[in-house]
């Protein structure tokens, strides 16, 4: 849609030397998603990839967990009063049958990064609504090397960000590191439910074998995504928060945080890490 990035006018100051300069910013714009004709949420986004971030999203919310519950996302003409489409606003249809759900995990109408409920109530939630248990045996194992290269592919791979400098990234990848899927956002969580929503359009969940690489912190919200998707090992450049340690206690997955060279901290989840032959 050509809206990633905006071009602005900015007055630069180097060296003591003054200069004005047209400067590459990171779109970002509100997306309105409804479900069956009726709003659900707004959230401030990048454009690009919106049916696959209203698909993350439902997922995250344990609405949607297979392709086949999916019938349609569609733009919303006549978003404005004058009748033009902004492409700002998504309407998602469920398959028939599939029942309009009541949404366990509730919302502000204006979501952002640190929005969403806290406490015991998150994780029972989550825990009672994850259609995909994270096995403990379920014999997926990581080495250090591998998790220590993760951050510095996903940044190799950022396009946008390289353009702007302003953009956080969830990457997927294997056990062995490759990567098989990337998504830049103006919000981390937003990256995480690009990256969900592909997988679940391509009837790709749960994501079962894969590790879920983002750039900066894990918050709570992003710890509930892998855990809603299927997601076994969630790794952060920066720090995990608390709720995030307790929900991934709670429901078997392998946190790592601070994630940057070879060192690493590992909050939960350790039986998926090799730590064998290691002081």
């Amino acid at each position: 849609m050509g809206r990633v990035t905006e071009r602005r006018r900015v007055i630069r100051i180097r060296d003591g030397a003054v200069s004005t300069r047209p400067d590459t910013l990171v779109a970002e714009e509100p997306l309105e998603i409804r479900l069956g004709g009726k709003p659900l949420a707004i959230t401030m986004r990048t454009p690009g990839d919106d049916f696959a971030l209203a698909a993350g999203f439902l997922v995250s919310e344990g609405v949607l967990s297979s392709a086949d519950e999916l019938a349609n996302i569609v733009y919303c003409a006549g978003a404005t009063e004058d009748g033009s489409n902004t492409y700002n606003v998504v309407d998602v249809q469920l398959a028939p049958g599939v029942a309009l759900p009541d949404i366990t995990l509730e919302r502000n109408v204006y979501t952002t990064s640190s929005c969403g409920l806290c406490g015991k109530a998150s994780l029972d939630a989550v825990r009672t609504t994850a259609r995909f248990a994270l096995r403990a045996d379920d014999g997926m194992t990581l080495t250090p090397e591998t998790l220590a290269a993760l951050p510095d592919r996903l940044r190799a791979a950022q396009r946008v960000f390289d353009r702007t400098g302003g953009l956080h990234a969830a990457g997927l990848f294997t056990a062995d590191g490759e990567l098989l899927d990337l998504r830049e956002d103006v919000g981390r969580h937003n990256a995480v439910d690009k990256i969900i929503g592909r997988a679940v359009q391509q009837g790709r969940l749960p994501l079962s074998d894969t590790v879920l690489m983002v750039s900066g912190r894990a918050s709570f919200e992003l710890a509930q995504k892998a855990v809603m998707a299927g997601i076994p090992v969630l790794a952060a450049v920066s720090a995990p928060s608390s709720l995030a340690v307790d929900l991934a206690a709670e429901t078997g997955l392998t946190l790592v945080g601070f994630l940057r060279g070879k060192s690493m901290n590992i909050y939960a989840g350790e039986q998926r890490i090799a730590l064998d032959g290691l002081g």
